[in-house]
Formats: C-alpha cells, sequence, structure tokens
C-alpha cells in the first residue's frame, strides 16, 4: 500500500493517455494512465479513475472536448497529455497550442485539483516522421515547463533521459508507446507525484547491438507501408482515428483492470524493468 491523499482521478489527452499500444481493440488498451490509476488504487478501495481520453485529438479539441466533463467530475488529480498530434502536423502553432494547454492548467489548478503534465522525448530518435520535429519539441517543452511553473502543475520530464528514446519503450508503429513504455511512464508519473518506489523509472535499458544500416533502411521502409501511409492518407481526407470515439471510462468508478488488457505489457515491465 502506498499513501496518498487522492481519491477521485481523471486523465485527459489522446491516444497515448486512452492506452493505444498497450492493448488491442479486442480486449481493451491499457497504457499508462490505467497503469497509474492501479498504483494508486493499490489499498485505496475508495479510490475512483476516469479516462476521458480519446486517440487522434489535437490539444484543441481536448481542451473543448474533454476540459468541462472532467472538472464535472471534480477530480483530486488530473493529468493532461496533449501535443503530439499537433506537432507532427504542418501548420504547427507552438503559441496556441501552449495557450489551449495552459488554459487547462488554469482551470484545473483554480478547481483545487492536484495535475500533472509530461514533457515529450527526442521523437526524431524513435520515429523517421518526426525526425526534423525537433526544434517543435523543445519549444514545445519549454513553453509547457513555463506554463506548469506558473500555476502549480507537477511536471514528469522525460527528454532528458535517453531510455525514452529507446525503441524498445515504443510500439511497431513508432508513434505510441508500447507495453514497456506505457509502465515507465506510469512509473515517471507516481515518481513525480512523490510516490516512494518509482526512483528507477529512468533506468536504462540493456545495452542493444549494433544495427546495420541496411537493417535499419530496410525496417523504416516497411513502416512506411505499414503505418506511415495509411496515417497520412487519414490525413489527406481529413480523418482521425478518433472520429466517432469516445471515451473507454468516462466516469470515476473503483480501479478494476479491463479483462486481457496489458497482459502482455505486465511481463515486459517485469522483464525490462525491475519493478515496474
Amino acid at each position: 500500500m502506498t499513501t496518498h491523499p487522492y481519491t477521485r482521478y481523471v486523465a485527459i489527452g489522446d491516444s497515448q493517455t486512452e492506452g493505444i499500444g498497450d492493448g488491442d481493440d479486442l480486449h481493451g488498451y491499457r497504457g499508462w494512465a490505467d497503469r497509474l490509476a492501479e498504483i494508486l488504487a493499490d489499498g485505496h478501495p475508495d479510490f475512483a479513475y476516469a479516462n476521458l481520453a480519446v486517440r487522434g485529438k489535437v490539444t484543441a479539441q481536448i481542451r473543448a472536448e474533454q476540459l468541462g466533463p472532467a472538472l464535472a467530475l471534480k477530480p483530486d488529480l488530473v493529468t493532461v497529455m496533449a501535443g503530439m498530434n499537433d506537432l507532427v502536423r504542418p501548420g504547427f502553432d507552438a503559441e496556441r497550442v501552449a495557450g489551449d494547454i495552459e488554459e487547462m492548467f488554469a482551470r484545473l489548478t483554480e478547481s483545487g485539483a492536484r495535475v500533472a503534465t509530461v514533457t515529450f522525448p527526442d521523437l526524431g530518435k524513435v520515429s523517421p516522421l518526426a525526425r526534423r520535429a525537433l526544434p517543435r519539441v523543445l519549444d514545445l517543452n519549454a513553453r509547457l515547463c513555463a506554463a506548469a511553473n506558473r500555476h502549480g502543475v507537477a511536471v514528469l520530464d522525460t527528454f532528458p533521459h535517453p531510455v525514452t528514446a529507446d525503441p524498445r519503450l515504443w510500439s511497431p508503429d513508432r508513434m505510441h508507446a508500447g507495453p514497456l513504455g506505457h509502465a515507465r511512464i506510469a512509473s515517471g508519473m507516481a515518481c513525480t507525484l512523490g510516490l516512494p518506489g518509482h526512483d528507477d523509472w529512468a533506468a536504462p535499458l540493456p545495452r542493444l547491438a549494433p544495427v546495420s544500416a541496411l537493417r535499419t533502411a530496410s525496417g523504416d521502409a516497411r513502416w512506411a507501408v505499414a503505418f506511415l501511409g495509411p496515417w497520412a492518407w487519414r490525413r489527406l481526407r481529413g480523418r482521425s482515428s478518433g472520429d466517432g470515439r469516445t471515451a473507454k471510462r468516462p466516469e470515476p468508478t473503483p480501479w478494476a483492470r479491463p479483462h486481457g488488457a496489458g497482459s502482455q505489457g505486465e511481463a515486459e515491465g517485469r522483464a525490462g524493468f525491475p519493478g515496474g
């Protein structure tokens, strides 16, 4: 049992918070927010958790569609993860995105909730789609941290830690964390919130054998066919992976893992991250 003051946790955001990459559509998605809720629920039978995140949402949509419902649930803890879908789109406007995030910080903290957020790692080391996005990542991270400081928001700063760009923490689509990555984010957030036993969340994994340039290029080509093409086709048609979808956990309820969700991630987390 971990001692903490939280009884009502609400997560808002996009696909990372929904849990994409950690489970599947058949059995359900677990994800870092579910994993954090499981940590917080241990020994706290009155603890309740809601997850309003929906894949494909940009920051303005998260603010417009999830902020009000989150406030209505009267949480004492809220996590906000937003901006990934903005970063990889043409016409990215860091000031506008940061402004939407700061509005969420302001309104949530004014309600009395403890608020926590996450910076972005060096995405270009993970996905070819983001290799030119480093200036955007650095700019948005700086704006996010400044806004968090103004409103007393806790920040899990992932960028300085090399392990956050380790491909073993990412799913095959290279755009979402995999089971081990979600486990690390959950542990890092627990550490950020002051929970004991999670100081090693950013510990490096065992060194990988070098990969040849040919094998890397071949892997990039397969990734482009399997994932980049469908993603670009949705963008051209003005479609989103979140079209027609609703929150997986719209009301705060006692924590219970969806049947079958994340079982692989639990095993991978134990193998690659002691205590994760």
